[in-house]
Order: C-alpha cells, then structure tokens, then sequence
C-alpha cells in the first residue's frame, strides 16, 4: 500500500533533482567581458546564460601594463580563488598576470601588480546598486552590484575561464 509520507519524500526527492539539474544547466563555464560595452556575459555551452553591467578600472580604454595604471586587462585568464571576506561584497580572483602580460611587463621594466578581480561594491556601500556604474572607478577590476555578485558567485566554479575583450 502507497502511504501519503512515502508519496510526499518522493515528490520531494524529485523536486531535488530537478532542482539540481536545473542549476547545473545554469552554471556558466565561460566568462566573456566586453570592456568598451562595460558587459559582463555568464556562457554555458556556448549560449549567453546572464548579462551583467559592470564598471572597470579608472582608466578603461587599452590593456593593463603595469601595477597601478588603474586599467583593466584584457586577455584571458581563469577564475582562481574567491573571497567571501575581501573589503568588496564578494570577490572572484582572475588570474592576471598571464604569461603575456608578464613578458609585456618585463620589456617595459615594470610591476605587472595583479590584484584584478571581479566583484560587487566596497563593503557598506550596497546602497548605491547600479548608480556606481555612472563611471569607472576600480583599480583595474571588474565590478558590478552586490546582488549581481551574488548571483555570479553561485554560478562560477573557480577554474572557469575568464576572456576580457576590448
């Protein structure tokens, strides 16, 4: 005989799965970030998956150089270490400097510095939302809101590939 409680643990085991399947259909395995539009695309399996607005370093047009020079860099990186403790809500460590961007440094004789991440907004500062996309103003990282950040943290995997794009 089917009792009620064996019913109920059924649907909820299959609400489960289905909610797993879900999530892992929306976990991105690409990162495409598109300076001069200042978007941020999430990619799974080749499809556009979320767009984010995002803002950039202080000074966005042309790749970083060196430490410093407020730009964001362009190439491709991965996603290599998250902060849930960093001075922004939430942080996504990318994995700048790559090689080309260390022989760049090295013929021009300078740091490359490598602190670029994407992440949302200076701690306590959440309030602002989307008005601090109203011009760059990072050190050369990728930032979008506090909810955005959110979101981004759950469907990233460290390891994901990260390309910057002009």
């Amino acid at each position: 005989m089917w009792h009620p409680s064996r019913k109920a643990a059924s649907v909820a085991l299959i609400a489960s799965a289905l909610s797993l399947q879900l999530q892992a259909q929306l976990h991105a395995d690409h990162i495409v970030i598109h300076k001069k539009a200042r978007t941020m695309e999430l990619i799974r399996a080749g499809q556009v998956i979320k767009t984010y607005k995002i803002a950039l370093g202080g000074e966005p047009v042309g790749p970083k150089a060196r430490q410093g020079d407020h730009r964001t860099p362009e190439g491709v990186y991965v996603i290599d270490n998250r902060n849930e403790r960093s001075q922004f809500h939430r942080s996504l460590h990318i994995s700048y400097p790559n090689t080309d961007d260390r022989e760049h440094a090295r013929k021009l004789g300078v740091s490359t510095g490598g602190d670029v991440y994407i992440h949302g907004l200076p701690n306590g500062y959440g309030f602002v939302g989307a008005a601090h996309r109203a011009r760059d103003w990072t050190d050369g990282c990728i930032a979008v809101t506090d909810q955005a950040i959110e979101e981004i943290w759950r469907l990233v995997d460290n390891g994901t590939p990260v390309e910057i794009r002009p």
